[in-house]
């Protein structure tokens, strides 16, 4: 790698680190044993996971290097995504103490640094973002425990208000350009190859649905979202560190299926990924942009995402971030559901170092999510990155807008 190269990536990585290493310093130590989302691993898993991925992916399948701690390097080597209601059976006396886990991180750090110039620079950023990964996935887990198990902290919240009338923007016949050129710039496996995809005319919410609108749905006897909880006849949000009251003006968080839901009692559709491209990307003249806004890089625009928050704000706060066709926030305050099942692209070609990572989830159970929440990092913003998830877990921030065809 030249030298610049190794620099940035370096940079990059201490970056990444020193942010997962404050989410976990947000934690009481008694926590890192709770399993706040049942299907997933207790937390202590993750203390050592990152650390495994970048020793078993880099140190030991690149390199060739000896390992000095084979049962940490499979005990922390992979997440699980069970369906719903398979939680596993495991306690907490079958982990590891804390301190043998940062210790493990600590060793795994100082070969890694070592030998930095002579890993593969694809495999530094499939680490890098990797980590940033888990630092949103991480932050969903840490939502679900109770707010005694966190150091409390004061959000800074835009003030809530009036929700906007729902509008539809009409988005003409065009082009979506899905995917990226293999060779040129860091993907992952699904994001290849690069290819377009004929869109007809359709139409599409100007604003991501709301909390406000979505209650209209629930008092009619849909289903309540799992961030939402209810005291008395008033309905709370549920904070990553408080309840506060319902703000009506910000998006909802709900399953792909709830969208679903949703989108069939008002008489609509969700998008399709394609139709998200073509609003997101798209412009009149016929011409794609690098994000909604245009080229300008995320740092120099106002927007909720790379942890600008733990919170959405209003469906209307940055008008700044709008689409060439006027479209408000696609990428930031939520990833968005779309009707469109994970599936490869043509050309698909798994990674030969991690040949799951997403044809382990090309099962037609997982649907394709696009855009940011609060908590995503800037690197994944690009326009080629796809998300997925079951469409029936309720813990990701994610939410959906409405189309028309």
């Amino acid at each position: 790698m030249a030298n610049t190269s190794v620099y940035i990536l370096k940079e990059e990585l201490r970056r990444a680190r020193e942010h997962t290493d404050n989410l976990f310093r947000l934690l009481n130590p008694d926590a890192l044993y709770d399993r706040p989302i049942p299907e997933r691993h207790r937390l202590i898993f993750y203390l050592g996971h990152l650390e495994a991925f970048d020793w078993n992916q880099i140190c030991r399948w690149a390199l060739g290097m000896t390992s000095f701690h084979p049962t940490f390097d499979k005990l922390f080597a992979f997440g699980i995504d069970p369906p719903e209601g398979s939680a596993p059976a495991d306690s907490p006396s079958d982990w590891p103490r804390v301190d043998e886990v940062l210790a493990y991180n600590q060793r795994v750090r100082e070969l890694l640094d070592a030998a930095f110039e002579r890993a593969p620079e694809t495999l530094l950023h499939v680490a890098i973002e990797h980590r940033w990964m888990h630092a949103e996935t991480f932050a969903y887990l840490m939502h679900n425990l109770p707010p005694e198990a966190k150091i409390p902290r004061r959000e800074r919240r835009r003030v809530s208000g009036v929700p906007p009338k729902p509008e539809m923007v009409e988005i003409p016949a065009g082009v979506a350009s899905l995917g990226q050129p293999r060779g040129k710039d860091f993907g992952w496996d699904n994001e290849f190859e690069a290819h377009k995809v004929q869109t007809p005319a359709f139409a599409i919410g100007k604003y991501k649905v709301t909390n406000g609108e979505y209650l209209e749905y629930v008092r009619a006897g849909g289903e309540a979202p799992h961030f939402w909880v209810k005291r008395g006849d008033a309905w709370f949000w549920r904070g990553m560190f408080e309840e506060i009251p319902l703000p009506l003006d910000w998006p909802v968080y709900v399953t792909q299926r709830q969208a679903e839901a949703y989108a069939a009692w008002v008489g609509k559709s969700l998008p399709t990924e394609e139709q998200f491209h073509r609003a997101a990307y798209g412009t009149p003249s016929g011409e794609e942009r690098a994000y909604p806004w245009g080229s300008s890089d995320p740092g120099s625009v106002r927007g909720n995402f790379n942890f600008a928050g733990w919170d959405p704000e209003p469906v209307d706060a940055t008008p700044e971030t709008d689409s060439a066709f006027g479209v408000s926030q696609l990428v930031g305050n939520g990833w968005e559901w779309t009707s469109t099942v994970f599936e490869p692209f043509p050309g698909f070609k798994p990674f030969p170092f991690y040949p799951g990572y997403s044809a382990n989830f090309f099962d037609n159970c997982h649907y394709v999510m696009k855009g940011a929440s609060p908590r995503t990092a800037a690197p994944l913003l690009r326009r080629s990155f796809r998300n997925w998830f079951r469409p029936n877990y309720p813990y990701v921030y994610a939410g959906f807008r409405l189309a028309e065809n």
